[in-house]
This record gives structure tokens, C-alpha cells and sequence, in this order.
């Protein structure tokens, strides 16, 4: 089932969690809604649902607006981030719950029931399960069983809630390699909200940017990595260094170095935003003359194959945070032999660079 969210704008009192919001998602695609706490990520879901009403704007489900229809004929799934079990019931009950709800005339027979919810125990990997309760279950364990009930119902839609908010990072990982493997086997049509960029990129088709009630950039997670629309995406999906200067006819100007951006080759000593993430410098130690921005290593964190630098400048070079986080390979740290407090020379193999327009002098 294909979505189509048409000019969506939804208000709390004064404050608008979506601001004329769009997106196509196309059936079969398993889409991440991607930012930080308060971006109007959940309400969308929520109105999507049926949830939540938006105050203009309109949802259709394969073509046919569902705006108005009851959150119960939307034959939408969902998963929230605590489970939701019901814990008087055991792991079938739970299961066989929205099949035995169903009106007399869809519900099935007591036999087909219990091939469905074994068959989807299967699924989830944990048949054997069935006669234990909620509370004798691994969290992982019962956002798998929240996850078989939710599909019990066979929905057009799937919507889950941070799904592995609750969980420790081991289980989040194990669970985001099996929510994929699962959708690649089921092809449902879901959407998953995530504050999380590592499981929106490891496990979305693509992926929704938002902030402020807005949508910043769509595109797959190899896209919105590689190529960021805005300093929001740049500074959100992963860590990055963000540099002040100006811009002038397709050079940066920062301290300690000139960038070429020959993108901005319209710039008139414009303000300009350099952002570098950390595996994109070339670390030296520091000779006299060289370019690049001087910085004294404060601490270094080497774990596995990478060593992780925290550096401060010797001089104010424009950076907006005070400390310069680089890294570069154990190895090379270990060949170097650097030790904190060492003065070092850091150059961008390479920046992105935007530009305020209105900021020219």
C-alpha cells in the first residue's frame, strides 16, 4: 500500500509540531522518520495512524484519502517503544488478541487461528515461547512478540515507535539486522520513527530528515549521508566539526587555512560554514609554516583500529566548539608515537561548505 501525506500542518496551542509537511512513500518501502526529541516525527505517525487529526492537510492510502477514516478500518499495524503487552495473557493469547476481536462475521475459526499465530511465532523466531507471559520474556523477546501481534491482523500498514528504544545497544543491533530481514521477507509498507541515525541509515530504504516541524532532505541513507542538504543534516547524522570564515568568489578564508569551494564562486566575502568529520582530516605533527589549523592533542581514545583525537586549538580558528575532534587509524597513532600534549597540524581532506547568502559585506 502506497502513502501519499499531503500538506500536513498540525498545532499543540502555540506551538506547531508540523509545518505543511509532504512525502510519497511507495508501497512495499520501509521508510525511517529521522530527527531529534520534539521534531513532530511521532505526531506524523500519529497522524498517519489516525491518532491524532492534523488540523489541514490529508492522508491516502493507495489513492483513496483516509483523513477521516476510524484509526480501527485503517488496517494499520503498530509498535510502540514498551511493548504493550498485556501481561495477564501468555505469548499466543497476545498474539491471537486482534484475531479474536474481530467482528463475528471476519473472525476466524479457533483452527485457523492457531496455525496463524504459530506460523507468525515462527516468523519472530520464538514458537517456542508461546506459553510463557510478558514477564518471564527478554525485552528484545517481547518487542519481537509486539511486533507478531501487530502483524497478526495482516495490516496494509506497519508503524512502529522508537521500537527499540527501551533496549540495550546489543539487542537494539541484533534487532535492527532482524526488523530487516523480516521486512525484506514481507514486504509490508512501514514506517519506523527513529532519534537514532546509525539504525535510521543501517535499516530504512529511505530516510525522512526532520526538524521543527519540517522536512529537511528525503533521499536514501547512502544520500543523505554523502550529500546533506543543510547544516541541520550535516550536523545530525554523525559527528562533525563546524568551522566559521568567510567566503569569497569560491575561496574559504578560516583561520589557519584556505578551502577551495568553487560551488560558491558567486560569494562575496559571505559568512561561511565549513563542517569536517572527524575521519576527514590529515593529522601531522606540527612544523613551523605549515598549513592548517595548530592544535595541542588534549586526549586521546584508542579502541580497536581507531584512535580518537580531542585537540584544541592554539589559536581561535573559527571552530564553534573549543575542542577539534579528528580520528585516524590506531596504527598511524601508534607509527607517530603521540602523546597528549603534542602539537599537531590538522588539514580537511575535504569540507562541506555553506553559505550565508545574506550575510555578504
Amino acid at each position: 500500500m502506497s502513502i501519499e501525506i499531503r500538506n500536513i500542518s498540525k498545532h499543540f496551542g502555540n506551538f506547531q509540531a508540523l509545518g505543511d509537511v509532504s512525502l510519497d512513500i511507495e508501497s512495499g518501502e520501509l521508510v525511517a522518520l529521522l530527527g531529534p526529541s520534539g521534531c513532530g516525527k511521532t505526531t506524523l505517525l500519529r497522524i498517519i495512524a489516525g491518532l491524532e487529526t492534523a488540523d489541514q492537510g490529508s492522508i491516502l492510502f493507495s489513492g483513496e484519502d483516509t483523513t477521516d477514516v476510524h484509526v480501527r478500518e485503517r488496517q494499520v499495524g503498530f509498535v510502540f517503544q514498551h511493548y504493550a503487552l498485556f501481561r495477564h495473557m501468555t505469548v499466543f493469547e497476545n498474539v491471537a488478541f486482534g484475531l479474536r476481536v474481530k467482528p463475528r462475521g471476519l473472525r476466524p475459526s479457533e483452527a485457523e487461528i492457531k496455525r496463524k499465530v504459530h506460523e507468525l511465532l515462527g516468523l519472530v523466531q520464538l514458537d517456542w515461547l508461546a506459553d510463557r507471559f510478558p514477564s518471564q520474556l527478554s525485552g528484545g523477546q517481547r518487542q519481537r512478540i509486539a511486533l507478531a501481534r501487530a502483524l497478526a491482523v495482516e495490516p496494509k500498514v506497519l508503524l512502529l515507535d522508537e521500537p527499540f528504544g527501551a533496549l540495550d545497544a546489543k539487542v537494539r543491533k541484533e534487532l535492527r539486522r532482524w526488523l530487516r530481514r523480516l521486512h525484506d521477507d514481507l514486504h509490508v509498507t512501514s514506517i519506523f520513527v527513529t532519534h537514532d541515525q546509525e539504525e535510521a541509515l543501517e535499516v530504512a530504504d529511505r530516510v525522512v530528515l526532520m526538524n521543527q516541524g519540517k522536512v529537511e532532505q528525503i533521499g536514501s541513507p547512502q544520500q543523505v549521508w554523502d550529500h546533506p542538504a543543510s547544516p541541520f543534516v550535516y550536523g545530525f547524522l554523525g559527528d562533525v566539526n563546524l568551522f566559521q570564515g568567510r567566503a569569497h568568489e569560491g575561496k574559504i578564508q578560516l583561520e589557519g587555512m584556505r578551502l577551495d569551494s568553487p560551488e560558491h564562486s558567486a560569494a562575496q566575502n559571505a559568512k561561511a560554514f565549513a563542517y569536517v568529520r572527524p575521519h576527514d582530516f590529515d593529522v601531522q605533527r606540527y612544523s613551523p609554516g605549515a598549513e592548517g589549523i595548530a592544535a595541542q592533542l588534549s586526549r586521546a581514545i584508542v579502541i580497536g583500529p581507531i584512535a580518537r583525537l580531542e585537540l584544541i586549538p592554539s589559536e581561535d580558528s573559527g571552530q564553534a566548539d573549543p575542542l577539534i575532534e579528528a580520528q585516524i587509524p590506531s596504527q598511524q597513532y601508534r607509527d607517530m608515537g603521540l602523546r597528549e600534549g603534542d602539537l599537531l597540524v590538522l588539514s580537511p581532506r575535504h569540507a562541506r561548505v555553506f553559505v550565508d547568502a545574506g550575510q555578504g559585506i
